[in-house]
């Protein structure tokens, strides 16, 4: 008993000591590993290399390390062989881009929505749609990602709004940007444009959740899964964006884009937005 309270002290000691991001990456990396562990002992056992467990010894229920690999959920499988080489390293975010998101309309009834999702910046989108919505007709998006509820608010109104979203040439929407880019009714992505996803760390609030860290894990996960849904996006861009360490990016390849209905047209046929809306009212000097 003494023991048992013993490591039920530094369990709660190391949840207090780190910030959720922390503990996400920590409870990540420790499935993953001891996942290996036990396939590793398993493929050991049945070559011969090892000897197996007598039949007669069961696992003590009160032996959580044994346990864990019962718990982890099938979106968390570790890479299929080969997929690692996909990987890139996640750009840093600098200038405009690391500066939370701006709202420009441009000629074309183009929104250019540059920028961090930064906690709390869905309701300065709302409140630019609700003043200029009429002359939008694309939300262009160059983005480093950032908070996925504001990433989810802005993609559902993006779809209310039937607004379609653009990745312009070169440019990139990385992280939960593909969540926002994912609510047009029309995706355009241009040619070298770069669209990535990795590991969600934290919803950009965790009001009300409790502070167990795979429940928010498993809430974010539901959450993402079932806008992708709503989108009609294939749940397979979910599966790699969780499969992705969080200093990772998998970017997709033109044609997942559209496999996936991430994309509804890529490179050269992905044009931008024809016959432009009429102007916003100028203001009155």
């Amino acid at each position: 008993m003494q023991r048992s309270a013993t490591l039920q002290q530094r369990v709660q000691a190391f949840l207090a000591a780190n910030p959720d991001e922390a503990i996400l990456r920590w409870l990540f990396r420790s499935i993953v590993t001891i996942t290996i562990a036990v396939l590793a002992a398993d493929l050991a056992g049945m070559n011969g290399w090892i000897g197996t467990a007598d039949p007669a010894v069961e696992l003590r229920q009160d032996t959580p390390s044994l346990n864990l690999p019962n718990a982890v959920p099938s979106i968390l499988a570790p890479l299929a062989p080969g997929d690692n080489k996909r990987l890139t390293p996640r750009p840093q975010a600098d200038g405009a881009m690391a500066e939370p998101m701006t709202f420009e309309l441009v000629g074309g009834g183009k929104l250019m929505a540059i920028g961090t999702i930064t906690p709390g910046i869905s309701d300065a989108f709302a409140a630019e749609v609700a003043k200029r919505g009429d002359y939008i007709k694309t939300v262009v998006l160059n983005s480093p990602g950032g908070s996925v509820s504001d990433a989810l608010a802005m993609g559902r109104l993006i779809r209310e709004r039937s607004f379609a979203t653009e990745i312009e040439a070169g440019k990139y929407c990385a992280s939960s940007c593909p969540l926002m880019f994912a609510g047009g009714v029309e995706r355009r992505v241009g040619d070298k444009a770069i669209v990535g996803v990795h590991q969600v760390a934290a919803l950009g609030t965790t009001a009300g959740l409790p502070r167990d860290e795979m429940n928010v894990a498993q809430n974010v996960s539901a959450r993402c899964q079932r806008y992708l849904g709503d989108m009609g996006v294939n749940l397979q861009v979910w599966v790699h964006a969780m499969e992705t360490p969080h200093d990772k990016l998998f970017v997709f390849k033109p044609d997942e884009l559209k496999s996936l209905n991430l994309a509804t047209a890529t490179g050269a046929a992905a044009p931008s937005a024809s016959a432009p809306r009429p102007a916003p009212p100028k203001a009155r000097s």
